[in-house]
């Protein structure tokens, strides 16, 4: 069994902005799998159980905002008794470029919903960095950055990249991880 967790902030104002990529897969994942999500407020987290074959997923959102996602996949790891090891992260990521997906077993993070995580269960779980274009911090730091809609550009090109974030991301499920892995969604 693997948890799945795609990383965003709750509400509205929040839905279309790059920090909330991680949902946007996630939530393009439960579709390709046809499952659907439920509220699930002992695991502070939406949560949709999928199959891709042998392997039973647990796909969730956590409900607390991004900086508090740790809280969450412990919740749902202590309950489903799944180890560390066979948790896959998907969240933004500023210095990986938009249409790219990057994934990794290790290695730090600047995102604070990742920093959750890593305080409550550890580093030893899987890293789907998606890129959402780098920004020049000497204009604007990338925390009021990553709160921005994608430009008209990328919003024309967004459904792609999100579909083929989940359909890479399904596939490479029952795939060992190498330490580092890039795959160009567009």
């Amino acid at each position: 069994m693997k948890l799945v967790v795609g990383l965003g902030n709750v509400g509205a104002q929040y839905s279309k902005t790059r920090h909330n990529i991680g949902f946007m897969v996630v939530d393009k994942l439960a579709d390709i799998l046809e499952s659907n999500w439920k509220s699930q407020s002992k695991f502070k987290a939406d949560v949709a159980e999928a199959q891709i074959g042998d392997e039973r997923l647990i796909l969730a959102k956590p409900t607390t905002m991004m900086n508090l996602s740790g809280e969450a996949v412990q919740k749902l790891m202590q309950f489903y008794k799944i180890s560390p090891a066979d948790v896959w992260i998907l969240f933004d990521d500023v210095d990986v470029p938009f249409g790219r997906l990057r994934l990794r077993r290790s290695g730090a993070s600047g995102q604070q919903g990742v920093r959750s995580i890593v305080q409550h269960i550890g580093t030893d779980f899987t890293r789907g960095r998606i890129g959402i274009s780098l920004n020049d911090r000497s204009v604007e730091p990338s925390e009021v950055y990553v709160l921005r809609p994608f430009n008209i550009d990328e919003q024309a090109q967004l459904p792609t990249v999100i579909a083929q974030a989940a359909q890479t991301i399904a596939q490479q499920l029952s795939q060992p991880i190498p330490d580092d892995r890039t795959f160009d969604l567009l």
